[in-house]
């Protein structure tokens, strides 16, 4: 088989096709006719054709001592290469490879120093990427500065989230109050008003119509129990409006119900607003709210030593350093009721305003105790009621606040005027801080409240309903 072609093979009679079909490898095998026939390949392959065969000159031997360039070498070689590619297509009937690819362009030195930054975030097209890399292999200058870059694209694209920090803002404000304190501050009383009002104001931002007009159910614990109502996100906030209009009332501000009589109980204002209004609440009650809310801070602010002035409930009476932060929790209460409503997640207050919003339902506890036992809603002072008549501390339950807006009270059980004792300590109960906000708002009852209980049974339960009944609309 050494040096048989495929033309020697056939001979092109039509006679002995039967004969060439029969090559080895069977009927189907690799055999068939010559070049010389148009339908079937050649039965050996053709062997690759040599520099020698293709009519050109032998390319010269360069001759070292003599310097000779070896240019003209390798261009001999590259077209032979290329005219054996074309045989090679011609054979097969396809187009045979490229042996010589397009050499890279040639680009002065400031022109690759200035592709450098495109090439390192792979931006450059591709005979601008093979001049660059070229180039990279014969200048050091260059590379160091490709190295630096293809670190720094590495620094670009850092898997960690670009989120800003939430807490940057604070931040920055505190820092920029440590340097430079407001001319006229707001009190530290009022700041969780504040806050929440913002909080609140911040989520309303975006709401579209649909989101003003989501249901919203109000929950409470009344004297008869459980208690709820249904109203919609504009709802909501229309009842924040009516009741933040008895602290107006009492700073000399504008009341959205304009009451010349006394003062009527939260809930009752707020089903007057809403029975008053010509149609049902819009997302145009947010202008009102949000404005009333920026003139009680500015008023507070401007009057320091109001802190004690007296703010009318109806049925009872809070100071105004109270009253703020009752608004601040039930803001952020019915803040959270619009946050389930449209399915968006609401973050609790900031531990410090968290904490002032617990102290003052531990301070309003023993007050609660005394309606509910003289309601008949909870057992009888204990025997020692003669020590609160003598002036000595009675008994008392100590409740203790976990979490970063806790802390520890001793609340009395016999007598609001009584300060609670570690002496007369009858019981022990442990909750999360966000967990007794939500009982104070009437979110959770008392038994699905208390994580840990120690104790006079009938007094836990006493003070855990006395929390719940805190709640109002």
């Amino acid at each position: 088989m050494s040096g048989t072609t495929g033309s020697e093979a056939y001979d092109g009679d039509d006679e002995h096709d039967d004969h060439a079909g029969q090559a080895p490898g069977g009927p189907h095998g690799g055999g068939g006719s010559g070049p010389d026939h148009p339908h079937r390949p050649p039965r050996i392959p053709t062997p690759r054709t040599s520099v020698e065969d293709g009519g050109l000159p032998l390319p010269a031997v360069p001759d070292r001592e003599q310097g000779e360039d070896v240019r003209g070498m390798r261009e001999n070689l590259q077209e032979g290469l290329r005219q054996d590619g074309e045989r090679l297509g011609d054979l097969t009937g396809t187009a045979g490879p490229d042996p010589s690819p397009e050499p890279a362009p040639e680009l002065e030195h400031p022109v690759l120093t200035s592709l450098l930054g495109a090439w390192a975030l792979a931006a450059c097209s591709a005979e601008e990427t093979a001049a660059v890399e070229a180039h990279l292999g014969v200048c050091g200058t260059c590379a160091d500065e490709a190295r630096r870059l293809r670190e720094a694209v590495g620094l670009l694209q850092r898997p960690d989230s670009l989120d800003l920090d939430p807490g940057l803002r604070t931040r920055v404000l505190e820092r920029c109050l440590e340097r430079r304190p407001p001319r006229i501050p707001v009190p530290e009383w009022a700041l969780s008003y504040d806050a929440e009002t913002a909080r609140l104001d911040a989520l309303l931002q975006d709401f579209g119509d649909a989101e003003w007009h989501a249901p919203v159910r109000l929950r409470w614990f009344g004297a008869e129990g459980a208690s709820n109502r249904r109203t919609t996100v504009a709802g909501v906030i229309a009842h924040l409006l009516a009741v933040d209009g008895l602290v107006a009332a009492a700073l000399g501000l504008d009341d959205p119900l304009e009451e010349g009589a006394a003062p009527t109980p939260p809930q009752e204002r707020t089903e007057r607003y809403w029975r008053n209004a010509h149609f049902p609440p819009t997302r145009s009650v947010r202008g009102p709210w949000r404005e009333q809310t920026h003139a009680l801070v500015r008023t507070a602010s401007f009057t320091q030593g109001t802190g004690l002035l007296g703010v009318s409930y109806g049925g009872f009476e809070l100071p105004l350093r109270d009253a703020l932060v009752d608004r601040a929790f039930e803001c952020w209460v019915h803040a959270e009721d619009i946050a389930d409503a449209v399915d968006y997640p609401y973050e609790p207050p900031a531990p410090r305003h968290l904490h002032g919003m617990i102290d003052l339902a531990v301070r309003m506890l023993p007050g609660a105790l005394a309606q509910r036992r003289q309601a008949g809603l909870a057992a009888p002072g204990g025997d020692s009621r003669h020590l609160v008549a003598a002036g000595r501390p009675g008994r008392s339950v100590r409740l203790e606040i976990e979490g970063r807006g806790g802390g520890e009270w001793l609340v009395p059980l016999d007598s609001p005027a009584a300060v609670g004792s570690a002496e007369h300590q009858v019981a022990h109960v442990a909750l999360d801080d966000v967990e007794f906000c939500r009982l104070a708002a009437g979110h959770v009852s008392p038994r699905e409240a208390a994580a840990g209980q120690v104790g006079d049974q009938g007094a836990i339960g006493d003070v855990l309903s006395a929390v719940a009944s805190l709640s109002r609309l």
